[in-house]
């Protein structure tokens, strides 16, 4: 039964919308609650939080993909475009003002 508890709650975690924690206190309390010992109930606090660790980097780089295909559509500018954009334009006027001042008598 602990074991389907846990699965259970481990499977959860990525979908919960808790701070670390709360999911740590979480833990915390099944752990007294299911009178684990010490050493279960370190490993199950280290798996939760690393379950939480590795869906909070899931969620960031869906986050992320799903931002990037948003500015793709809309036709937006990212700020690294911008950023290349302006460069170019600087070294472009450093290049004709340079180009003009040799043209010059």
């Amino acid at each position: 039964m602990f074991d389907l508890m846990k699965k259970s709650l481990l499977t959860g975690i990525g979908m919960a919308l808790k701070t670390k924690d709360e999911v740590a206190e979480l833990a915390r309390e099944l752990t007294k609650k299911s009178k684990m010992t010490e050493k279960e109930g370190k490993k199950f606090i280290d798996d939760l939080n690393k379950r939480y660790e590795e869906s909070r980097k899931k969620l960031e780089k869906n986050i992320e993909a799903t931002a990037k295909k948003i500015l793709k559509k809309t036709d937006l500018v990212t700020a690294d475009q911008l950023k290349t954009l302006q460069k170019e334009i600087r070294e472009l006027k450093k290049a004709v003002i340079e180009g003009t001042s040799k043209t010059q008598p």
